[in-house]
């Protein structure tokens, strides 16, 4: 067990969020719960992370110069362990793998943090490399390309820009003239700015799971799984357990084993998988945690955040019998979204929220700014079973607005 010395002095474990939105919010407390220093980054100021970190520097991560220099900064501060944790895709990766390679820790490693920036290094690792099965997909670097995909693939089909997330620049076309569309709509949403983009045919499923994966000193543990609701590629709810066949599952155990112990490197892992009787698609991965899991705040006595922290630090992972987190109650989460453009939006009737039940929690993430469709909070709530959790959340989001 790694030794914890106190925070700002030399003998400080140090972490770097590479991103300090609501998730690296999370993050952040559960390693300041457990002793460590914490410096938060992002491109702007005010970000909810840094509002909790010990430090923030404010830096567009996506400048290799900017980048090398605020991470070189830190490195000449003495301390005992420094680790780099990315929160998010937009970062210039080649710069986390030359520091990795001059002994920089980058959780869970510099190539991991690569391949799943983009869609396409991790979709060819999971396809082409491993195996894995998946939608079909065309890479396409013109709009003439992407009308050559849809026309192969057939509609409707899924347009994405492969450096992007939470839905940014995504769309659906169902018409077969709708390619020139989304090309220009996935050229305006990339995280980069234009560049390629990824033609996925459309997947008949039953359902959409995110399979939480723990890879950690003691080998490998799973969250029970979890079910969600998207809209424009962005998540508005989730709810823990989501049923499934035991062959279904075991299938979605094997296909989120394979890709992280392909990723390699400790730490959680969103794992998303499509679900069409008890066979699993794997669709994509975030060495991090996810958004849908902030369901397991509720749920589960050691959050996603909470495992994510032990996993990098080597600490022990909770687990039953069933090679699974143990869960405390089943539970659902909702989100609260702006509709407008605004500065210091205020959140509104958090007391009618959380009158709803006594089961209710509330996370206002203390954006400084607002606009439309932007996620400023989430409700969670427990329940007998996930259909009344999520009914129980619904409700207690629906009582929250912001002005």
């Amino acid at each position: 067990m790694p030794e914890i010395g106190p925070p700002l002095t030399p003998h400080a474990t140090r972490l770097v969020l590479l991103g300090s939105g609501e998730l690296g919010r999370e993050v952040a407390i559960e390693a300041m719960r457990l002793g460590c220093e914490v410096v938060a980054v992002d491109r702007y100021p005010g970000a909810p992370a840094m509002q909790v970190a010990h430090r923030f520097h404010t830096c567009l991560m996506t400048d290799p110069d900017r980048l090398r220099i605020m991470l070189e900064q830190e490195l000449a501060i003495p301390h005992d362990r420094l680790l780099v944790v990315p929160e998010l895709e937009a970062i210039a990766t080649p710069v986390l793998e030359s520091l990795e390679a001059d002994g920089m820790h980058v959780v869970p490693t510099a190539r991991a943090a690569r391949l799943t920036m983009d869609r396409e290094g991790i979709r060819r690792l999971a396809a082409e490399e491993l195996g894995l099965p998946t939608s079909p997909y065309r890479f396409c670097d013109s709009q003439d390309e992407v009308n050559g995909a849809v026309a192969e693939l057939g509609v409707p089909c899924v347009v994405k820009p492969v450096m992007s997330s939470s839905g940014k620049g995504q769309s659906v076309v169902r018409e077969p003239g709708g390619g020139p569309a989304a090309w220009d709509y996935a050229q305006r949403g990339g995280r980069v700015g234009e560049g390629r983009v990824i033609v996925e045919g459309f997947v008949e499923f039953d359902y959409e799971i995110t399979l939480l994966t723990v890879r950690h000193a003691g080998g490998t543990t799973f969250c029970a799984p979890i079910g969600h609701v998207q809209e424009d590629g962005d998540y508005r709810e989730s709810w823990q357990p989501h049923p499934m066949s035991d062959a279904a599952l075991a299938a979605a155990k094997d296909v989120a084993g394979r890709i992280t112990e392909a990723l390699g490197g400790y730490g959680l892992f969103g794992v998303e998988l499509f679900i069409r009787g008890d066979e699993v698609l794997f669709s994509e991965v975030s060495p991090r945690p996810h958004d849908t899991g902030m369901v397991t705040m509720a749920t589960q006595r050691a959050s996603e955040f909470a495992l994510h922290v032990r996993a990098i630090l080597g600490l022990p992972i909770p687990e039953g019998d069933d090679g699974f987190v143990p869960l405390t109650a089943p539970g659902a989460s909702a989100v609260l979204l702006a509709d407008a453009n605004g500065d210091t939006p205020m959140v509104e009737g958090l007391e009618a929220a959380l009158a709803v039940d006594p089961t209710v929690d509330v996370r206002i993430f203390g954006k400084p700014d607002a606009r439309p469709g932007r996620r400023m909070g989430v409700a969670l709530a427990t329940g007998a079973d996930a259909e009344a959790a999520r009914a129980v959340a619904r409700e207690a989001a629906s009582k929250l607005s912001v002005r």
